[in-house]
């Protein structure tokens, strides 16, 4: 496996630049299978599909944003829907406004790292800045339900941990498996 390249979030950047995902690369849906996010515990098969918008006048390509998720003891799917903008002058980073009653709701997100397993899996480590509703927190993606393989996950906590910034390294220090069945 090669090695797991992550970036500084904006909010902890330095300078130099860091790849980041193709749009074409995020579309579809990916399993959350650890996180941060308190919201995620005690919660299972949690994903999100990303579709693109057809353009806005101005030519920017916005994300719908779909969440669905069950509760541990549920069968009921729940569901999150919002709309991604790309953040100016941030590649790789979004502006998510939730849509109908979440309206009212915002946050910003933004890919740290991305990259493929040997098994053909794809994965996204997202970082996402606090908000009235949740703290700052770090989500991992995967494509497969199944997850990624623990030398994977354990490349990726590491490369945040390298990053050498206390609260990326405590995030990563935080992050739980969240079920997916």
């Amino acid at each position: 496996m090669s090695s797991i390249s992550i970036r500084f979030p904006r909010v902890h950047a330095r300078s130099g630049t860091n790849s980041v995902p193709p749009t074409d690369f995020i579309i579809g849906t990916w399993h959350v299978t650890h996180s941060t996010l308190p919201l995620w515990k005690g919660k299972r098969n949690v994903n999100i599909t990303y579709k693109l918008l057809p353009a806005d006048p101005a030519g920017v390509q916005k994300i719908d944003d779909l969440v669905q998720y069950q509760s541990i003891d549920s069968e009921k799917i729940k569901s999150v829907h919002g709309v991604d903008t790309p953040t100016s002058g941030n590649p790789g980073a979004w502006d998510w406004r939730g849509k109908g009653w979440l309206m009212i709701a915002s946050s910003h997100w933004e890919c740290l790292g991305f990259g493929h397993t040997g098994d053909d899996n794809q994965w996204i480590v997202t970082y996402f800045d606090k908000t009235l509703f949740t703290p700052a927190g770090i989500d991992v993606y995967s494509r497969n339900k199944e997850g990624l393989p623990q030398a994977t996950v354990d490349q990726i906590l590491d490369a945040l941990k390298g990053l050498g910034v206390k609260d990326i390294t405590d995030l990563a220090n935080s992050v739980f498996q969240v079920p997916q069945n």
